[in-house]
C-alpha cells in the first residue's frame, strides 16, 4: 500500500465506506455505524477546521507581509476578484444552459406537475405574488376539488422544521441593508471571528489589515514578526501532513456515516431518493463534471500552458478527493494550499492570498447547482421562467456566492434567496433536500478545483508559477518532508 498514491487510498476508503454502509443497512447495523464509526469522520472534519482558521490567518499575514509592496497587493487583489467573478458567471451560465436543454423538471409525469402547479398558485395567492406566466389553473372548475386537497397538503409541508430553519436564516440575510455584507466583513471582536468558521471573511479582513500595516513600518521592527508568523504557518502545515496520513480511514468513517444516516436500515430509501430526483441530479452532476474536466482545464491551457491535462488532476487529486468527502471548502483549504504550492508550484505569496479568499467567495459549484435547482423547480411546477428572470438568477446566484459560508449545505440557505428573487416558493428546497448532501460533495470538488485554477492563473501573470512535472504529488504530505 505504501506505493499507492494518497488520493487513490482516499478513493478506496471512500468506496469501502459506502459499501460498508450498504451492508450494515442490509444487516440492520446502521445504528452501530452511526454510533461507533461515523464519529471518526466528524473528528476528521473537526481536525481540518481546527487547522483551517489559524492557517488562513497566518498565511494571509505572511503572504501580504512578504509582498513588500502595497501596490502588488492591490494589483493581485483586483485580478483575483475579476477571475473569480468570471468563473462564477461561467458556472451559472453552464447550469442554465444544461437545465434548459435537458429539462429535468419536464420529465416528471404530467399529473404530478399539475398538482405542483396548483400548489404554487395557492401559495402565490396567499403570499400576494403575481403568477409568473399569467396562466391560472385555480380558475378551471376541473381542478377545484384537487386544489382544496393540495391546499391542506401544502400547509402541512410548510411546517417542515429543517426548511423553516433555513428560511429564517435566509430572511435575516434578505432583510439586511444593502451594505450589510460590507459591515459583516469588519469584526467587532477578532476572537469571536476566530471561534466561528462561518466568519472566515472577518479573519481574512484582519489578516489583510495586519499584513498591510506591517508593510508601512520599519522592516527592522517587522522582521521578527514576519519570521514568527512564517514559523507558526509551517507548524500548521505540518499538522495538515500528519492529519492526511490517516485520511483514508477517516474518509471511510465519514462516508459510512453519511450513507447510513440516509439509508437507515432500508437500502431502498437511497434508491428511491435518487430515482425520484434522478434527472435533476444527473443535470447537476453533468454541469459540475463539465466545469472540472472541460472548463477549468481549458482556462489552464489558455492562461497557464505549462501543466498537462492529467498533470493538473494528479497534482490536485488529494484536495479533490478530500473535498468530495468533507463537503467543505474551508475544511479542505489546508490540503488545497499544500497541493497548489507543492504540486502545482504556485508561490506562497499567491496561495496565501488567493486561496483563503477563494474558499470564502468562490463558489462556482454552488452557483451552478443553484441555477439548475431554481429552473428545475420552476419546470416541476409548470412555470416557464423568462430570459430576464433567468438573468436575475445569474446575478443573484453570483452575489449570493460571495456571502455563502464555506461549510456543508450553506448553498441551500442561499438557494432560498435566489428562489425568492424570481418570486418562487422558498419551501420548495424541501423537494431537493434529500439529494443535497451527495450533490454538495460533488460541487465542493468544483469549488476547490476553481480555487486552484484561479490561483495558478494569477501566479502565472505575476511570474510566480514554478511547476515541476517530475514532482510526486504525495511528497507534499510526507511527514519527514522539509518544505
Amino acid at each position: 500500500m505504501k506505493k499507492l498514491a494518497l488520493h487513490w487510498k482516499i478513493i478506496i476508503g471512500l468506496v469501502l465506506g459506502i459499501i460498508w454502509a450498504l451492508i450494515s443497512s442490509k444487516l440492520g447495523w446502521s445504528q452501530f455505524t452511526i454510533d461507533w464509526i461515523a464519529p471518526f469522520g466528524e473528528i476528521f472534519i473537526n481536525l481540518l477546521k481546527l487547522i483551517a482558521v489559524p492557517l488562513v490567518l497566518f498565511s494571509i499575514i505572511s503572504g501580504v507581509a512578504n509582498l513588500g509592496d502595497p501596490a502588488s497587493l492591490g494589483r493581485m487583489g483586483g485580478k483575483t476578484l475579476l477571475a473569480y467573478l468570471v468563473t462564477t458567471v461561467l458556472a451559472v451560465g453552464m447550469g442554465l444552459f444544461l437545465v434548459n436543454l435537458i429539462g429535468p423538471g419536464k420529465l416528471v409525469d404530467e399529473q404530478s406537475r399539475i398538482d405542483n402547479r396548483i400548489g404554487y398558485e395557492i401559495w402565490a395567492a396567499n403570499e400576494g405574488y403575481v403568477i409568473k406566466d399569467g396562466i391560472n389553473y385555480l380558475q378551471d372548475p376541473e381542478f377545484m376539488d384537487r386544489a382544496k386537497e393540495i391546499s391542506d397538503l401544502s400547509r402541512s409541508e410548510l411546517q417542515d422544521a429543517s426548511v423553516n430553519d433555513k428560511m429564517a436564516t435566509a430572511n435575516a440575510t434578505k432583510d439586511a441593508g444593502p451594505l450589510q455584507p460590507l459591515v459583516d466583513i469588519v469584526p467587532d471582536n477578532f476572537f469571536n471571528s476566530l471561534a466561528d468558521n462561518g466568519l472566515m471573511l472577518q479573519v481574512i479582513f484582519f489578516g489583510l489589515f495586519f499584513g498591510v500595516s506591517m508593510l508601512f513600518i520599519d522592516p527592522k521592527k517587522s522582521a521578527p514578526v514576519t519570521r514568527a508568523v512564517d514559523g507558526i504557518m509551517e507548524v500548521f502545515l505540518k499538522m495538515v501532513d500528519l492529519t492526511m496520513q490517516a485520511a483514508p480511514f477517516f474518509v471511510f468513517a465519514l462516508l459510512a456515516g453519511v450513507v447510513s444516516q440516509m439509508a437507515g436500515n432500508d437500502i431502498g430509501k437511497v434508491v428511491e431518493i435518487f430515482k425520484g430526483l434522478s434527472w435533476y441530479s444527473l443535470t447537476v452532476v453533468l454541469g459540475l463534471a463539465l466545469m472540472i474536466f472541460v472548463i477549468y482545464p481549458l482556462i489552464f491551457k489558455i492562461f497557464v500552458r505549462k501543466v498537462s491535462y492529467f498533470g493538473f488532476f494528479r497534482a490536485m487529486g488529494p484536495a479533490q478527493t478530500l473535498a468530495f468527502s468533507t463537503s467543505s471548502s474551508a475544511a479542505t483549504l489546508p490540503v488545497t494550499m499544500e497541493c497548489v504550492e507543492d504540486n502545482l508550484g504556485v508561490d506562497k505569496k499567491v496561495t496565501s492570498f488567493v486561496l483563503p479568499i477563494g474558499a470564502t467567495v468562490n463558489m462556482d459549484g454552488t452557483c451552478l447547482y443553484q441555477a439548475v435547482a431554481v429552473v428545475f423547480l420552476a419546470q416541476l411546477h409548470m412555470i416557464d421562467l423568462t430570459l430576464g428572470q433567468q438573468l436575475t438568477i445569474v446575478l443573484t446566484a453570483t452575489l449570493a456566492s460571495i456571502g455563502s459560508a464555506a461549510v456543508p449545505s450553506a448553498g441551500l440557505v442561499m438557494l432560498i434567496i435566489v428562489l425568492e428573487s424570481v418570486g418562487l416558493n422558498p419551501a420548495w428546497i424541501g423537494i431537493i433536500f434529500p439529494v443535497d448532501r451527495i450533490l454538495d460533495m460533488c460541487r465542493t470538488v468544483v469549488n476547490v478545483t476553481g480555487d486552484a485554477t484561479v490561483s495558478s492563473v494569477i501566479a502565472k501573470g505575476e511570474g510566480l508559477f514554478n511547476y515541476n512535472p517530475d514532482k510526486q504529488p504525495d511528497a507534499a504530505f510526507d511527514v519527514d518532508n522539509e518544505k
